[in-house]
């Protein structure tokens, strides 16, 4: 819709004085008589352009022009100009246009070049303000001889005007402080946040976009960019010499040069064994430097922390580069595909996991949608926003796929949230995100806020640093070996912590010496809502409900004889971790321990550093090993319960260790172990 400031002027008035062509296309133009033109003089206010204002300059005209526009909501731009037709006259008159004047001249296919299929803005309107140059009557100055404004577009809201190109700009001070934050690292999104909390403005309403920031920081690209390629490449094969089980992959482009590169260090390797079945595939980050898409394969061990599984630098981000990321690490990991996947919401990755990891559920991470919610609803929302982001959390942790449906179109009507193309494509990708389309998928809990903030923490140490591309693995591995000695350090303090049993139940002390204290707390919340459940026998199994339900319940199957149970929530599907429905039936069952094969190994007390996880050709040789850690997880359980008993334990143990270190490191020793070597 059009503002009042320019409901008043739909009218197309020139000076009569002014003998030149009017129009943009060279053709006349009505104009109007002395009365109308008075007429019109006396209903404008000083805001809205008129025949005879005067300006100093054509600059200042122009800015006066641009200031109108955006406020009935359209921008302008400098179309044409006339005059140098004699000595000393320069320029004599300019012409400004809405920015959707003129047509799109119709480009010359070269099949050699490839065209860009973008849509143009502009249908051909013709409002315009004409200014001319005046000497007649003392010092120059610039006068208003026509104006049009009289548009064959709808005019943009305050709200959406502000995204068109002409009112995103970046000053000088903004640009140094983006050059600032790009030399500590941080991605382009920290960025948006940190200067919108500096400015203190809401989210999405900075002068400039994301994509002004990322054109900036590709203009201030090193032109030193091919030498980094091959101090890189020469980077990694140092690495790949010092170390055999170091990883890496890459591609030239027709000119020779580095197109694409990957890379894995044996830790984390021998990590994707056991905790390979669920990872996060982060693509959202770049290195602001050289403006390379980055991405980033993390998962999640046994005490819940992240660890790190290999890294990709793209040259652009498209079906075939992802396509040969995901081959690059398939063939790191041995060819072994993760049960799941979670990406951010990008098409081309999406087709390209279909197509190279077809056996593997893809899904989209959660947090990486709802931190596009502030610049996506913010401002349409307004103050319902939060109550809007609550009900959107509801539905999304719902069980039944139904609900989901039903709960969805409610919210839409509640909210008017009809139109709004983000709404809809939530809505058409809900499979990929909402937990009802999930449960039956195995995660390891990543899809939980607290992992979120975990993983989004770890990832950060990779991009702190940015200096040189060719430093840029060594920083990866400093950050991951940081990350090991404090996965270790969280470790000893988890496992020196005294579990404190709260059931009494057999089945807690069993887990409690079996899995991991962070797997344990997780169970332990299951065990002590179990309590509080009733379970019925049916012919196919048993009905389990809260003991204040009347109705309703979860279908739970169990099969004593084959130590297999199942319950409709897919809990243990989805978290690897027993419901309180299954806990409930197998307690009324008189089962003193839970079966096996619902304490899995990825949630085990096993040890989690890397460097102490080794792979044999023997199996005798890692059963033994398996054996061993499995007594020091008992030494630290027992040597935990009191302060006597951890005095002796460390005693004995230093003494244990000094004698270790001064045996010899034997042959097998050596080939069953992967040292990690890394220029530091």
């Amino acid at each position: 819709m059009m503002s009042e400031d320019a409901g008043q002027m739909l009218v197309m008035y020139d000076d009569p004085s002014d003998q030149r062509s009017l129009s943009l296309d060279e053709t006349s133009s009505t104009q109007e008589s002395p009365d109308e033109a008075r007429l019109s003089l006396e209903t404008t206010a000083d805001s809205v352009p008129y025949i005879g204002q005067r300006f100093a300059t054509h600059d200042a005209a122009y800015e006066f022009y641009s200031e109108y526009a955006k406020r009935c909501g359209f921008s302008i731009r400098r179309h044409r100009t006339e005059g140098k037709d004699g000595v000393g006259k320069g320029l004599t008159r300019r012409y400004f246009v809405c920015h959707r004047a003129g047509n799109t001249p119709v480009k010359t296919l070269n099949d050699s070049k490839p065209q860009r299929n973008r849509k143009s803005s502009r249908c051909g309107c013709q409002a315009y303000l004409r200014i001319s140059k005046v000497t007649d009557l003392g010092p120059a100055e610039w006068r208003v001889t026509g104006f049009v404004n009289h548009h064959n577009h709808e005019l943009l809201e305050p709200n959406q005007v502000r995204f068109l190109p002409a009112y995103r700009t970046i000053s000088d001070a903004d640009k140094n402080r983006i050059l600032m934050f790009a030399k500590t690292g941080i991605s382009v999104q920290q960025m948006m946040r940190l200067m919108e909390l500096e400015k203190c403005v809401e989210p999405g309403y900075l002068p400039f976009t994301e994509k002004d920031v990322r054109n900036l920081l590709q203009s201030f690209r090193k032109s030193d960019q091919e030498d980094e390629s091959i101090d890189l490449l020469r980077m990694c094969r140092n690495n790949k010499d010092k170390d055999p089980n170091f990883k890496f992959e890459y591609t030239l482009d027709s000119n020779n040069r580095l197109d694409n590169i990957a890379w894995s260090y044996a830790s984390s390797v021998q990590s994707y064994e056991i905790y390979g079945d669920a990872v996060v595939f982060d693509t959202t980050h770049r290195l602001t430097v050289f403006d390379m898409p980055l991405g980033i394969w993390v998962g999640v061990n046994n005490y819940g922390m992240p660890c790190f599984f290999g890294c990709v630098l793209l040259r652009e981000e498209n079906s075939r580069s992802f396509s040969w990321a995901l081959k690059a690490f398939l063939v790191f990991m041995n060819g072994k595909a993760p049960q799941t996947i979670l990406t951010d919401q990008n098409m081309y990755l999406k087709e390209a996991i279909a197509i190279e990891m077809p056996s593997t559920k893809h899904a989209l991470c959660i947090w990486m949608i709802v931190a596009k919610f502030p610049s996506w609803f913010n401002a349409v929302l307004g103050e319902r926003y939060n109550e809007w982001k609550a009900e959107f959390y509801r539905l999304y942790n719902l069980e039944s796929i139904e609900d989901f449906e039903l709960g969805w179109r409610d919210m839409v009507d509640f909210f008017g949230l009809h139109t709004n193309r983000h709404i809809a494509n939530l809505f058409a990708l809900r499979t990929l995100w909402a937990l009802p389309y999930l449960r039956s998928h195995f995660f390891a809990g990543m899809t939980t806020t607290g992992h979120s903030k975990a993983i989004n923490s770890f990832i950060q140490r990779f991009l702190s640093a940015q200096t040189r591309l060719a430093q840029f693995v060594e920083q990866v591995a400093v950050a991951v070996d940081f990350k090991d000695q404090a996965a270790e350090q969280q470790t000893m303090q988890q496992n020196l912590q005294n579990i404190c049993l709260k059931t009494g139940a057999p089945m807690e002390s069993h887990a409690a010496s079996v899995l991991t204290p962070f797997a344990f707390s997780k169970l332990q919340e299951q065990l002590v809502l179990a309590a509080h459940y009733a379970s019925f026998q049916m012919d196919d199994g048993f009905l389990v409900r809260h003991h204040t339900k009347l109705e309703g319940g979860r279908k739970v199957y169990w099969v004593p004889r084959e130590g297999i149970i199942s319950c409709s929530c897919h809990q243990f599907e989805f978290s690897g971790i027993l419901c309180r429905h299954a806990l409930r039936v197998l307690s009324t069952g008189n089962c003193f321990q839970i079966p096996d094969r619902y304490l899995p190994l990825r949630w085990r007390r096993i040890s989690t550093s890397p460097a102490k996880l080794h792979q044999s050709s023997s199996s005798d040789h890692m059963e033994r090993i398996q054996l061993f850690q499995s007594m020091v997880s008992t030494l630290v359980t027992e040597s935990a319960k009191s302060k006597e008993r951890l005095d002796i334990a460390t005693e004995q143990v230093s003494i244990l260790l000094s004698r270790i270190r001064e045996q010899p490191v034997a042959s097998q020793g050596a080939r069953d172990i992967s040292p990690i070597h890394r220029n530091l």
